[in-house]
């Protein structure tokens, strides 16, 4: 196999390991049996299921690119950024997500205080039994609790009505800088990719902030096909690319078969134009032997 524009590449989906609820394994499984050729997943702040994607990659015959989306602070907002084709042994990129990870116990013990003040007692001890890493209790945990209960009917309604900015459960948490994040993984022999560009609230003047600092710190990458980009936003950041000189990136930002939009594999290719991440990772992509 070589990389091409045309390949059907998945780098952005999540495991148990973080807040997917597959695990590594069986994420694996549905890739392949989705038409995926090169897959990676990329748990939040977490390598904890590398070795068992990278593992179960191998023995389905499908090339792997080791990954993670890492939280990042900028201008007031969150920004994730993805690694690709790193060390996953890396000692200080270990270090470093460790610490980023600190804060969400804390955290999560907050929102649960503001949802109980909204009338929703026990928020905190019914996310955790969505949780197979306590260290990774997420909103997304507290949202899949309150559809269970049937406080609302989908997790799309809590984020709207709890979990976003302004809402009872919301807590902001400090996460990495973007130079750490991008130095983590460009250290540990990874490329650097800013994640769904699109969903960020930025103006045109903070967007070419993220950006010019972003490749100031070594960032290379972009996700232009992405599972929360319309058409639109695919042309969009198909230009912002070639305008910047940035490799492409492509992921479903799969997470549960029954609450992602977009499923493993079913994204549309990139635009031809554009040079995919994977030309640039080659060397770095797993193959079995």
């Amino acid at each position: 196999m070589h990389p091409s524009p045309w390949m059907n590449a998945d780098l952005h989906c999540h495991s148990c390991v973080s807040d997917g609820t597959l695990s590594p394994q069986a994420l694996a499984q549905r890739a392949k049996d989705h038409g995926v050729e090169l897959w990676a997943l990329t748990d939040h702040d977490e390598l904890g299921g590398q070795h068992g994607a990278a593992e179960a990659a191998r023995a389905l015959g499908l090339p792997y690119l080791s990954g993670v989306e890492i939280s990042v602070s900028f201008c007031g907002q969150t920004v994730h950024i993805v690694g690709l084709g790193f060390d996953a042994d890396d000692g200080a990129l270990q270090q470093g997500l460790a610490a980023t990870r600190g804060g969400r116990r804390e955290r999560a013990l907050e929102m649960a205080g503001g949802l109980a003040r909204a009338g929703i007692p026990g928020a905190f001890e019914g996310a955790l039994k969505y949780v197979s890493n306590p260290e990774l209790i997420s909103r997304t945990h507290f949202a899949r609790h309150l559809v269970e209960t049937g406080v609302c009917a989908d997790t799309n309604e809590v984020f709207r009505r709890f979990l976003t900015e302004g809402k009872p459960g919301f807590v902001p948490h400090r996460w990495a800088s973007l130079r750490d994040a991008v130095r983590w993984i460009t250290d540990a022999g990874g490329l650097a990719v800013i994640a769904h560009p699109a969903r960020y609230r930025f103006t045109a003047n903070e967007e070419h902030a993220l950006f010019t600092e972003f490749i100031a710190h070594g960032g290379r990458g972009v996700e232009v096909v992405t599972g929360s980009h319309s058409a639109a936003e695919v042309v969009r950041y198909a230009e912002t690319a070639l305008e910047y000189g940035l490799a492409a990136s492509r992921g479903s930002d799969f997470h549960s078969p029954d609450e992602s939009h977009t499923d493993l594999g079913a994204l549309p290719a990139l635009p031809a134009r554009l040079t995919p991440v994977w030309d640039w990772l080659a060397e770095r992509i797993q193959r079995a032997h």
